[in-house]
């Protein structure tokens, strides 16, 4: 049987807390993620993704021109978008487990935390399919 550790990301990239949420578009435009675990002095403290990106940022019917809402982005915070008590799943539970925790959830990646509460890793709807091709080749 799979565990999470078996197919999940380990040592993620991760953003700090108190980044500018600029920041955080430029490290996932970068890396070519969608979902950033968040730290605050080392800590894992919550979960940003594009789409929490997407709700703070003012929408397309503000009168603020492209300059202005890249300054409001500059000065806002990491913190002021994330979620600070996202889903999480230990690396030793059953890779199954992690499907059906996204699956009921409507998630797309979940934070892999040990028994401390620290981040080891995440797995993504990508990691999971991965799983499903290696499973259908056998």
């Amino acid at each position: 049987m799979y565990t999470v550790s078996d197919w999940m990301t380990p040592n993620p990239i991760t953003i700090e807390a108190n980044a500018s949420i600029i920041e955080a578009i430029h490290l996932m435009k970068e890396n070519n993620i969608r979902r950033l675990p968040v730290t605050r002095n080392g800590a894992y403290c919550g979960l940003l993704t594009e789409r929490m990106i997407m709700e703070y940022t003012p929408g397309k019917s503000t009168p603020l021109d492209t300059w202005e809402v890249h300054y409001v982005l500059s000065k806002a915070r990491v913190a002021d978008a994330m979620n600070p008590n996202p889903h999480t799943i230990r690396p030793d539970a059953p890779l199954c487990e992690a499907v059906k925790e996204m699956h009921d959830n409507k998630l797309n990646g979940i934070c892999v935390t040990d028994s401390a509460g620290q981040l080891v890793g995440l797995v993504t709807t990508t990691n999971l399919m991965k799983a499903l091709m290696a499973l259908c080749q056998r």
